[in-house]
């Protein structure tokens, strides 16, 4: 889903899901997920937190530079993932 601005309220609707982030730069930060959308102190300006996949430390970045996230299927993922595993069994395995 593209979207023109990327606010507070549409930022609500990924909590908890991977995404892709675009971000108004044009870079990408791929297979994240969404765990929270603190706001500023001081400056009531809001963040995306988000974790990357496999990992558990979170990062935030202003949600000002985000220009949209694009959902990804996690289901697919596991899919490509099991692949690229069986993958790497077959190249182990000596002939």
């Amino acid at each position: 889903m593209r979207m023109d601005s990327f606010s507070l309220n549409s930022a609500k609707s990924y909590l908890g899901k991977n995404v892709n982030l675009h971000l108004k730069d044009g870079s990408v930060i791929i297979n994240v997920q969404v765990v929270d959308l603190p706001r500023g102190g001081l400056q009531k300006s809001s963040y995306v937190e988000f974790v990357p996949y496999g990992k558990t430390k979170t990062t935030r970045i202003p949600i000002k530079y985000v220009a949209w996230a694009e959902l990804l299927n996690p289901t697919l993922l596991d899919v490509a993932a099991l692949k690229r595993l069986s993958q790497l069994k077959k190249a182990e395995i000596p002939a």
